[in-house]
């Protein structure tokens, strides 16, 4: 699959982002690389990475070995809840630069909220800043409430292009995803297959799979695509890579996307890893 085949969303700013990424979390070392160059080789070209995951040598590596141009990759990281103080924050995004070894990062977010800390607009407005320095092109959050966006928009007036949360067809985050719509903010899904145990024995996904010659995750990550949201889904296996992303040659009807819908519950998290309370540092 070429880079064409691959549809493409316009964020708030103006840039844009492939509609499916590759998730790199536990991807490290030379493993790692050959992981990713592989995905790159199969067509991905969103690569997601954190400061925390401590790949971002790795991320950058692949991209210096793939033999895709860099303006035709997407590489994204995250700033850590510790260092969420402006100038932490400033230092860590420069850092993160310097880990990937290349000019500039396409999309940066802030990990995750930590309310009780309560400076993650300090570290928005370092984001902020380093996308005036040409150091990031785009900015966005991660496992952020509306109220904690609603706090971003309303002291720094900037609004972030993407808000990166958990999000399956268990977990659906209908309200997330309308505010999100709302403020012009994509959504972006980490752990789109959620409970993959239990998701890939549906047998509602899989009735579904059978009327499109489809397999279960290939009907998840196409209904991603369909609600808007930009699924990061991540695999070390050369095959399940290829499959993920066969999604753009089928459609699922109005029914279809609602019997999805329904298999939403209110336990359907992986963790307990409430945005409201959790804090990861």
């Amino acid at each position: 699959m070429s880079r064409a085949d691959i549809p493409t969303f316009t964020l708030n700013d103006g840039n844009r982002l492939p509609s499916i990424g590759f998730g790199t979390y536990k991807l490290n070392g030379k493993e790692g690389v050959d992981s990713m160059t592989a995905a790159i080789s199969r067509g991905y070209r969103l690569l997601d990475c954190a400061f925390n995951y401590e790949n971002e040598g790795a991320v950058g590596q692949a991209v210096r070995q793939s033999e895709v141009p860099r303006d035709q990759l997407f590489v994204a990281s995250k700033l850590p809840g510790r260092h969420h103080k402006y100038d932490q924050a400033v230092v860590t995004i420069e850092e993160s630069l310097y880990r990937t070894g290349l000019d500039y990062l396409d999309l940066y977010l802030i990990h995750w909220p930590n309310p009780k800390q309560g400076i993650y607009v300090e570290a928005w407005q370092a984001l902020i800043d380093a996308q005036k320095r040409g150091l990031v092109k785009s900015i966005g959050v991660s496992n952020f409430l509306p109220e904690h966006i609603d706090t971003l928009i309303k002291e720094t007036g900037v609004a972030p292009a993407v808000n990166q949360v958990e999000l399956s067809p268990y977990f659906a985050q209908k309200e997330q995803r309308a505010f999100d719509a709302k403020h012009n903010i994509v959504t972006e899904a980490w752990s789109p297959l959620g409970h993959a145990s239990a998701l890939l024995e549906d047998k509602h996904l899989q009735e579904i799979a059978d009327q499109h010659n489809k397999n279960i995750v290939q009907i998840i990550l196409r209904w991603h695509f369909q609600l808007g949201v930009l699924a990061i889904p991540k695999s070390a296996n050369p095959e399940r890579q290829k499959q993920n992303l066969e999604l753009f040659d089928f459609e699922l009807n109005d029914d279809e996307m609602a019997a999805i819908e329904r298999l939403d519950r209110p336990d359907g998290r992986t963790n307990d890893q409430d945005p409201a309370e959790y804090e990861e540092f």
